[in-house]
């Protein structure tokens, strides 16, 4: 258990945490950093296109057609500069820098660029560097031709420094950053409920099972919740529970066995070691040996109940299933019961639904049942009264109940009934005819039919048992 306490699932998720903290930081810094820069380059170098395009349809048009003269050509292009700022200039297509908005309009002859050629540029309007080595630091270049009568006269090119993208490019990336710091304090919220609600729970219920596992059932898990976690903590409390109850109902069947088998023994000791020593004349042994045949009896009737018993749990046992008559069968059942009914004076009534009534089942199993039944009603039953078995059918089930008139179950007791060795009536403990194993017997066959029994009873009226069974019509095979 300490070994797999050590092996805990937070520290895995707190370097998850790291790793995303360090990843998203690091996406940010290379991948974003990158394609912000591309998005940015791209939609500047289409804002100032637009402008190029403007300036050479119109004010370099103008001033190739003479209508306006090289410095109102000068001044419009130095006011735009300071607007856009970016240097624009007009190139000749011999690569003459004719017009440059960052110098005065002068009449020298104009200073070309040797190796320019505007195929350089591809299929693209623009590109980024010093432009053929004329500027120190790198630059956004576009252009756009002048167009006079279909033929290109030469181009207007608009340079941007590179660096007043790349501080918009930065302040975007703070944004970025301050998003994801906010993204990492959000989770680490959510690791934190993450580890309250979850992992703080689990590792309760862990230790819970441990202690369990050594038979501390006893102890408490405190988990409140209304979730799955806290259904779980419930789940294993009730289990715990359960588990108590076992152990309860454990100890109490070994008591029970124990003192069942020990009080016959202690009489057959007793009256073996009186008949030994003398102190029983040999004139009254006959009487003593009686009583030491019926306690042997009664051992060896516990025992057989105590292995059919064993028979029936998870598994199950071999059933042999065949079609028969419950009516002949509650009729031959009943005749054996005429010597002890005589005795009480207790009458048997049978209510039989038809002249026959057959089920699919295991008759001798169920004939242990309804044995088993009516034994325990005239137990518990008064002298001069009597006994009703009855059969009905309902819903393709028939209905077997055994009705007595005798003192009745006390509602604490109706669900421990079933319970190996419970007796509802502490006198019951002297009893030397029963086991205290008939109702359970009959209980577990009756289950191994997936068929139902239950008891109805009152205190001082009598008690009710009823079980069902399979409907089987006499022409079905």
């Amino acid at each position: 258990m300490g070994d797999s306490m050590k092996k805990t699932i937070l520290p895995k998720l707190f370097v998850g945490y790291l790793l995303f903290a360090i990843m998203g930081f690091a996406v940010i810094s290379t991948l974003t950093y990158h394609l912000s820069h591309r998005f940015i380059i791209k939609n500047e170098a289409a804002k100032l296109y637009k402008e190029a395009t403007l300036i050479a349809s119109d004010y370099a048009v103008s001033y190739y057609n003479n209508t306006i003269t090289l410095a109102e050509f000068q001044e419009r292009l130095n006011a735009l500069e300071h607007y856009l700022a970016a240097q624009i200039w007009i190139i000749g297509t011999t690569g003459d820098i004719l017009v440059d908005s960052a110098q005065n309009a002068h009449t020298e002859p104009p200073e070309a660029i040797t190796d320019f050629n505007i195929s350089d540029f591809g299929s693209r309007y623009y590109q980024t560097g010093n432009f053929y080595g004329r500027f120190e630091e790198e630059r956004l270049s576009v252009y756009a031709p002048i167009s006079i009568n279909y033929r290109v006269k030469g181009y207007v090119f608009i340079h941007k420094p590179s660096v007043v993208m790349a501080s918009f490019n930065n302040g975007f990336l703070y944004i970025a950053y301050f998003t994801l710091a906010i993204l990492i304090l959000c989770a680490f919220v959510l690791l934190a409920i993450f580890t309250f609600t979850i992992i703080l729970p689990v590792k309760k219920l862990i230790r819970a099972a441990g202690e369990y596992a050594l038979g501390n059932f006893d102890y408490p898990i405190h988990v409140q919740s209304n979730d799955e976690i806290g259904y779980l903590a419930a789940s294993f409390s009730y289990m715990a529970n359960e588990l108590n109850t076992l152990e309860e109902d454990q100890r109490k069947f070994v008591s029970n066995v124990s003192h069942d088998f020990r009080s016959p023994l202690t009489s057959i000791k007793g009256y073996v070691e009186a008949m030994l020593d003398g102190t029983i004349p040999a004139e009254n042994q006959e009487k003593y040996l009686k009583i030491i045949l019926f306690e042997t009896e009664r051992l060896n009737k516990l025992t057989e109940s105590l292995l059919e018993l064993n028979k029936y749990g998870k598994r199950g046992t071999m059933m042999d299933i065949s079609k028969f008559d419950i009516n002949q069968t509650i009729k031959m059942t009943a005749q054996t019961f005429e010597g002890i009914c005589k005795d009480k004076r207790i009458s048997i009534q049978l209510i039989l639904t038809g002249q026959t009534l057959f089920t699919l089942a295991d008759m001798s199993k169920i004939q242990r049942v309804i044995y088993n039944l009516i034994d325990n009603a005239i137990k518990f039953s008064p002298f001069d009264s009597d006994i009703t078995v009855e059969t009905s059918v309902k819903n393709e089930k028939i209905f077997v109940s055994v009705n007595d008139r005798g003192i009745g179950i006390p509602k604490e007791s109706l669900g421990k009934i079933w319970e190996r060795f419970y007796k509802t009536d502490p006198s019951r403990g002297k009893d030397k005819k029963g086991t205290g194993l008939g109702l359970a017997i009959a209980r577990e066959i009756i289950q191994s039919h997936n068929e139902n029994i239950n008891v109805i009873s009152t205190e001082g009226v009598g008690t009710k048992f009823i079980f069902s069974l399979p409907l089987c019509q006499p022409d079905d095979d």
